[in-house]
Order: structure tokens, then C-alpha cells, then sequence
């Protein structure tokens, strides 16, 4: 349920050893073989000895990985099966390495930050719950109000960000989130990026354009670009090109509009979204990187607050106790 900083290491390590081994020559077959006797992790075993099983009853890698279940995001497989149509997978390999690295290090760098603050949080609910028994005035009863609402809290977000969600439900938390400075448009960069990414391997692999922009923006795990791509549908079938139904939709930024349109015209499209992706991914890591570094402290700021409103609280109490007494 919840994906940790190891668990994407792992999945960039085992991008990376796919990269390494086909680079170097090696067929897919064998460098699956290769990982099944050194995964990156334990669990890598069964989906990587599933995939080798299905590639030798004659399926696709692309296809042998989707029969293994969600073991994949689409975002991967969508990339994957495009690489190994254009016979570039060492290249998408490559890709997917450096993106899961990234994530991991955001992760790692916001629980990094977090721990102090929440340790700090419980803390300080232990010891005024340790003044309440003291005192024996309901000290279970406010031991609970101060950890199961945040505890509450918390599991709703994981449960929210979980990317097996239905389609409205994960347009409802885009929704919620798209407000938020910095947070909202550092992942709506993330996901640009994405599509870009997914876009120019699919047309680099010859798919028709129609197609690999309906599939790149279900890859990019956005479900405003993929409502607003789908919408092009019609336009597209009576003529038009994606640049000229982008530049009439308020779906995607200017700069996206404007640098796809020129690369349509100018006919280097591919160079065109690989900047795309590289900018749009600088753009939403800087962004993200930022978020991770001021919610510990607007968490630890929160928790001093609280805590010294605590602290009045108790000795205002204690002087009355001791003006009643007077």
C-alpha cells in the first residue's frame, strides 16, 4: 500500500541491469535470466520468472508483462512496448532508471525530513497524556484525540494517492491537488513529462499519431490530459493535426503548445518532446524537491505551535486550580 524509497530504488536498479545487459549485447532473453539469478530485489523473482514463461510460449516482452498483473504502472509498459517496436528498449531502459531514481529521492528526502517532526508531534502528545494521568482527567481520551485524527488522516492520503484508484476517483484528488502552489503544478509537470516521454517513443516506433497521443496521455497517469486528448478525437478524424487541437485547448501550457508546434512543422518532432520531457521533468523535480523540503517544516512549525499552545493551556489551568484553592 504504501511505496517506499526502496522499493523504487529496486525498480530503477532493475531498469538500470536491463539497460547495462542490453547495451552490452546481451539478448532480452538472457538478461531476463541474468536477473532472475541476481534481482534487484526478492520479489523481482516471480514477475521476472512469469514474464520469461510467457515470452517462451511466443508473446511480446511488452506482452508478457502485462500478464503478470499490476505488477507494472501503464506508464512502463506503454513505454517499454514502444521501445520494443522502434528497437530503442536499451534507451527506454535508460529512461525509466533515471525517473524511478529521481522519485526515490524525493521520497527518501521527505520521510528524512519528517521523521523529527513527527517524533517530536508524539512526543509532546506522550508527555502532557503522562500529565493528564497525573491528574486523572480523561488522559486516555486525550491521548486518542491527539493521535487517531491525524492517524486518520494520514491513511486517507495514502489511500488517495494509491494509482489503482478508479478514473474519478483519481480526477477528484487532481482536482484537489491542482490548487495547491507548487505541489499542483510540480506534478502537473511530472505528468507533461510523462507524456512526452511516452510520445516520442510511440511515434519514434511508428505508431500512428492519433493513436500515440491517446495512449501517451493515459500513460501519463493525468486524468485532465486524458480527457482533454480524447476530446480531440473528432477534430483529428476531420483533419486537424494535435498542434492545431492543442492550440485551441486550454488543456496544456503555452510552451508545450508552442515547441510542439514547431517541431510538427519543422518535422523534428522527436527532438522537439525529448526537450519537452527534459524540461518538463527539470521543471517538476525542482518543484517536487521544494515540496519535499517545506512540509517537514511546515509540519515541525505546526507542531510547535501546537505544543506551546499546550503548554499555556496547562499552566493557565494550574493557576486557577491554585486561585481556587487561595
Amino acid at each position: 500500500m504504501i511505496v517506499t524509497p526502496g522499493q523504487l530504488y529496486h525498480r530503477a536498479q532493475f531498469y538500470h541491469q536491463l539497460q547495462q545487459l542490453t547495451a552490452a549485447g546481451l539478448g532480452l532473453v538472457h538478461a531476463l535470466e541474468q536477473l532472475l539469478r541476481n534481482p534487484p530485489a526478492a520479489s523481482y523473482r516471480k514477475p521476472v520468472q512469469i514474464t520469461l514463461q510467457r515470452i517462451s510460449e511466443g508473446f511480446t516482452f511488452s506482452e508478457s508483462l502485462r500478464h503478470v498483473g499490476k505488477w507494472l504502472p501503464e506508464f512502463d509498459l506503454t513505454v517499454i512496448e514502444a521501445g520494443e517496436k522502434s528497437g530503442r528498449l536499451d534507451a527506454c531502459f535508460r529512461m525509466l532508471a533515471e525517473h524511478y531514481t529521481v522519485r526515490a529521492q524525493l521520497v527518501r528526502q521527505m520521510l528524512a525530513d519528517l521523521a523529527y517532526p513527527v517524533f517530536l508531534y508524539h512526543f509532546a502528545i506522550l508527555i502532557f497524556t503522562f500529565v493528564r494521568f497525573i491528574q486523572s482527567a480523561n488522559w486516555l481520551a486525550f491521548l486518542l484525540a491527539g493521535l487517531l485524527p491525524v492517524y486518520a488522516i494520514v491513511g486517507f492520503m495514502i489511500y488517495a494517492a494509491q494509482s489503482d484508484r478508479g478514473e474519478k476517483w483519481r480526477a477528484w484528488v487532481e482536482s484537489v491537488l491542482h490548487p495547491i502552489p507548487i505541489l499542483g503544478s510540480g506534478r502537473r509537470s511530472m505528468a507533461l513529462a510523462r507524456l512526452a516521454a511516452s510520445l516520442e517513443a510511440l511515434i519514434s516506433a511508428g505508431v500512428g499519431i492519433v493513436d500515440a497521443w491517446e495512449l501517451s496521455a493515459t500513460a501519463s497517469g493525468s486524468p485532465a490530459l486524458r480527457r482533454t486528448v480524447f476530446g480531440w478525437r473528432p477534430q483529428l478524424d476531420a483533419g486537424q493535426t494535435p498542434a492545431e487541437a492543442m492550440s485551441v485547448s486550454s488543456g496544456f501550457p503555452e510552451i508545450f503548445a508552442n515547441q510542439y508546434a514547431t517541431g510538427e512543422v519543422s518535422g523534428k518532432l522527436d527532438d522537439t518532446l525529448r526537450r519537452l520531457r527534459v524540461y518538463y521533468q527539470d521543471e517538476g523535480t525542482r518543484k517536487l524537491h521544494a515540496v519535499a523540503q517545506w512540509v517537514p517544516r511546515l509540519i515541525y512549525i505546526a507542531v510547535l505551535l501546537i505544543g506551546g499552545y499546550m503548554v499555556v493551556r496547562f499552566w493557565i489551568g494550574y493557576f486557577n486550580q491554585i486561585n481556587a484553592v487561595l
